[in-house]
């Protein structure tokens, strides 16, 4: 089989998340919630993987194996631990992050929110709150300082799941019942974000001269025949709707894993299968073509980035095997002339996967005892693909 190259200055990288993988994020809503819902079988995230003391070993064991990026989120409520109130420390320390990457020659990818924010904005009402986009905003100002020669900004990771997640503590305040199955995007939380987006974006443009986006959880829905109108209107509030925003960006992070089809009901639910993942979705290694043709076809000719992709698996070879079919997809809509300026595997560790340690993502297992870090034999395939810039 011959080999397919990438274009030049191609990121190959993997990503990771503050709340994941640091440890001890005492002053957030989701270190909340780990307590409150710790009897609805909620996991502690406690110290993590320390990646807040060790974020050197991890950055040195990527570029290591010749990646060339990597993408991290910066924790809000530890930059403004109450309003107004702004840590240089914690400014410093992500600051020293960034250099540490540099210093590595691997590009930082930041992310300026994901999923997490500081307690008190959760008790103003988070998105819904009255001020929450001049909060995030002077939030952003903040974290503008420090990224001084960062290439790459992403504002507001997944904001569709994030519309999912609190549009059902919304629903639960409210005394409805908490859908395990088919909960789909509030779209009043969704506009809220939207709005922040809008305004946070300039502002780190006009700061920093970095590229600025948002990613979006792409589902790569498909429709059963006949459902070709339902599918696009779940189309629209699960993605579409986070979408057509970033036709303003610099470049729109996909975020793929898996795809499920919409009939006239809506999602069809994974059914079960010996071949799921460990989060129980179908293997689906051709979602990730899937979402990024949907994704050109919505926002045009702005730069794509895959800022996610990956399988939760305890099979490292079945993790190579999904990789490398998607990272052929992906390929092959390059192929077709789709602007893709690189591919960001989730994730670099095994970590707190929201409420859960059992799946299992990462390209470095992480022995939770002494944070001894093992990395897989997927850790070297992928940096040789990304040394090669081929497949």
């Amino acid at each position: 089989m011959s080999s397919r190259s990438f274009p030049k200055g191609f990121l190959w990288g993997a990503a990771t998340a503050a709340h994941q993988v640091e440890g001890n994020n005492l002053n957030n809503d989701f270190w909340q919630l780990e307590h409150a819902a710790a009897e609805h079988g909620v996991q502690f995230s406690g110290d993590a993987v320390d990646s807040y003391h060790r974020y050197q070993e991890d950055m040195r064991l990527l570029a290591d194996a010749g990646l060339n990026a990597y993408r991290f989120s910066i924790e809000w409520s530890r930059i403004e631990p109450s309003p107004g109130k702004f840590s240089k420390a914690q400014l410093a320390h992500y600051r020293r992050m960034i250099d540490e990457a540099e210093r590595l020659g691997v590009k930082p990818v930041v992310t300026l929110h994901h999923f997490t924010h500081p307690i008190w904005f959760g008790e103003t009402g988070a998105w819904l709150g009255k001020g929450a986009v001049e909060a995030f905003s002077r939030y952003v100002e903040q974290a503008c300082t420090i990224l001084d020669g960062v290439e790459w900004v992403c504002t507001i990771n997944e904001p569709n799941v994030l519309a999912v997640n609190h549009g059902q503590l919304r629903r639960v305040a409210e005394g409805k019942e908490y859908q395990r199955v088919g909960a789909l995007p509030d779209t009043e939380i969704g506009e809220a974000l939207i709005a922040a987006h809008r305004a946070a974006a300039p502002l780190v443009r006009e700061a920093t001269g970095a590229k600025v986006g948002w990613t979006v959880a792409n589902q790569a829905l498909v429709p059963v025949p006949g459902s070709e109108s339902k599918h696009a209107e779940v189309q629209h509030i699960w993605e579409d709707m986070y979408l057509e925003p970033a036709r303003d960006d610099d470049f729109v992070g996909v975020q793929s894993y898996t795809s499920q089809l919409v009939d006239e009901n809506g999602i069809v639910p994974h059914p079960e299968h010996p071949d799921n993942t460990i989060m129980g979705w179908a293997y689906r290694p051709d979602a990730l073509g899937i979402a990024v043709r949907h994704t050109h076809d919505v926002v045009g000719d702005v730069p794509i980035v895959v800022t996610e992709n990956g399988i939760a698996t305890s099979d490292d070879q079945r993790r190579i095997a999904y990789t490398g079919e998607a990272l052929r997809h992906l390929r092959d809509a390059m192929d077709d002339g789709i602007d893709v300026h690189g591919y960001l595997h989730w994730s670099l560790l095994d970590n707190f996967e929201w409420g859960r340690w059992d799946p299992t993502f990462g390209l470095i297992a992480v022995d939770r005892e002494t944070f001894e870090r093992h990395p897989k034999p997927s850790l070297a395939w992928l940096g040789d693909i990304a040394r090669a810039n081929a497949i």
